[in-house]
């Protein structure tokens, strides 16, 4: 049986929901966004400094970094750390479903592990974000999905140097827009067990 599951994901794409799916039906703990909680009681700075760099880059990787950005990134580094090692702590306990934070490559040398890509095609995730962000237009959700996902591909090349949704970082990866958030869910839970 896996004890840990890591799941990383596309913006939009359902890997939080199948997350707490697979975690409802193993009786497992979730974390996602309580992680940042976490984070900020140990490392005793507010919640919103940690939102503020939540699965970001602490700097432009350019030419015109700023001297405040470059000032900033310390307590960046920090934070990275101390999620680190809150989510080893998670990992050594066990029983758990971990949604992003790079959870997959903090946990990868971690026995009883599976580690989960959820992607989905752009037009179904534009679709799926509609009810989500229902005062946002097309062309907004489009933009978020796009600026989210590459936020995301940044944080991890940057803090963990791999490539995310590159197959051979994960176990496996799950095409939502073609099997469904439900099905992914239980192709999960079957793995796990």
């Amino acid at each position: 049986m896996k004890k840990i599951i890591t799941i990383s994901r596309e913006f939009g794409a359902g890997g939080g929901e199948i997350g707490k799916k697979v975690a409802r039906a193993l009786n497992y703990e979730y974390f996602d966004k309580e992680l940042i909680l976490k984070v900020a009681r140990e490392s005793n700075v507010d919640v919103e400094s940690i939102l503020k760099w939540d699965e970001k880059v602490p700097m432009d990787f350019g030419f015109a970094q700023s001297l405040f950005d470059f000032y900033n990134k310390p307590l960046s580094e920090r934070l990275f750390e101390v999620q680190q090692q809150i989510i080893k702590k998670i990992g050594e306990k066990g029983n758990c479903v971990i949604v992003g934070r790079n959870a997959n490559t903090i946990l990868k040398e971690f026995d009883k592990g599976l580690h989960v890509f959820i992607y989905a095609d752009a037009g179904w995730r534009l679709e799926r974000m509609k009810d989500r962000m229902p005062d946002a237009t097309e062309s907004e959700i489009s933009e978020e999905l796009k600026a989210i996902d590459k936020a995301r591909k940044k944080y991890c090349t940057y803090y963990t140097n791999t490539e995310f949704g590159y197959a051979d970082h994960y176990d496996i990866c799950l095409n939502t827009s073609t099997i469904g958030i439900d099905i992914c869910a239980d192709i999960v839970c079957r793995l796990a067990k």
